[in-house]
């Protein structure tokens, strides 16, 4: 081995991080099978490669015993002393057994073994600088796409984004930039694996991070989210500072920052309520845009009943149910939503209220 090829592993170590020694001890291995498969031998044997020249030497490595019995992994004392006056019984001699052309073999195995352990070694740095992100956002830039998969160039690899976690009507083209969750980093035995999504809650959180400032500083928090992907969502957030309004924080200026999450997501529409521990306001802030009459909590069911104005209740049930539903996620409360007409007549409830529960949330289409 010359020593362009140590000055090579020297140069590795320095820019990919991969120890020397280790490539040393790698290639050692690998020659050690190469030599018994090439030589066709079942023969002990070790290899020493110097880690200044680059000199390779085979030993055959034999036990020391009064009578050889199997001369390719014994030898016998006499013989063995010849090598080294100071050997004994059962110590183990080592008999150099170079072939005078093993340096060609030795130059193929090391290089197939420097090959994979570099492409080991960037499989590795790779995971480990994604595996950190998993739950985060990521812009990428779309490749190509199968019957399964649309694939995202993220620099240093390409990440899966199932066709089944789009948006409704989503489509991307070649070379379209886009921002995916992160759902799952795997390290699998072709190397490290990303999974992305556009569906999942978190990706509006993240968004909401990254656009409203208060929320990236800790000031205002995100307490829950529910999202039905392209259609409606829901966030709830709350205010560690009493003089900053949480949802006119997330909103923006003229509706700027919410709109520009808006458009990432492609028109879904954004409730943005008032967190609170007062159950009842809870549940009738999570409602919104439907304006709340009355919330009366069964703490042992964990469920509330909603009295809602007669021209209300389509709005707070929502198309197909959606902003009831989005609501219970939001709150973890089942939710019975009632007209006022309806409470009269079941529950035999008069009318009590001239007008309406004060709600604190933004409803943004």
């Amino acid at each position: 081995m010359s020593m362009d090829f140590i000055e090579a592993m020297n140069e590795l170590e320095r820019e990919k991080g991969i120890s020397k020694d280790v490539l040393f001890e790698a290639i050692e291995a690998a020659l050690i099978s190469s030599y018994k498969r090439n030589f066709n031998t079942a023969q002990n044997v070790r290899v020493d490669m110097n880690r200044n020249t680059g000199v390779i030497k085979v030993f055959a490595r034999k036990l020391i015993v009064d009578e050889v019995l199997d001369p390719r992994t014994e030898i016998s004392l006499p013989a063995s002393r010849e090598i080294n006056p100071h050997f004994q019984i059962d110590d183990i001699a080592e008999i150099e057994v170079t072939p005078r052309d093993f340096g060609r073999i030795a130059a193929q195995t090391a290089k197939q073994v420097v090959t994979q352990r570099i492409r080991e070694a960037e499989r590795g740095l790779i995971y480990n600088a994604f595996v950190d992100k998993e739950e985060d956002i990521v812009t990428g830039t779309v490749q190509r796409q199968d019957q399964r998969n649309i694939y995202v160039d993220l620099g240093k690899i390409e990440a899966a984004l199932p066709l089944s976690e789009l948006m409704p009507n989503e489509k991307f083209n070649h070379l379209d930039r886009i921002k995916a969750y992160i759902t799952k980093v795997e390290n699998t035995t072709k190397g490290p694996q990303i999974l992305l999504s556009r569906t999942h809650p978190g990706l509006l959180k993240r968004l909401f991070e990254l656009e409203v400032p208060e929320i990236f500083d800790g000031v205002v928090e995100i307490r829950s989210v529910a999202r039905e992907a392209g259609f409606r969502s829901k966030i709830a957030v709350h205010s560690r500072n009493e003089e900053v309004d949480p949802v006119g924080s997330c909103v923006g200026p003229r509706g700027t920052r919410v709109q520009t999450i808006v458009n990432e997501l492609r028109g879904e529409k954004i409730d943005i309520v008032r967190y609170s521990d007062n159950v009842d306001e809870y549940v009738a802030n999570a409602l919104s845009p439907s304006k709340v009459l009355e919330v009366q909590v069964f703490e042992e069911e964990k469920m509330a009943r909603v009295i809602v104005p007669d021209y209300q209740l389509s709005l707070a049930i929502g198309i197909k149910g959606q902003n009831a539903r989005l609501a219970a996620k939001l709150t973890g409360w089942k939710i019975d939503i009632k007209s006022e007409t309806q409470a009269e007549e079941e529950l035999g409830r008069p009318r009590t209220h001239d007008g309406e529960m004060h709600q604190d949330s933004v409803s943004v289409d």
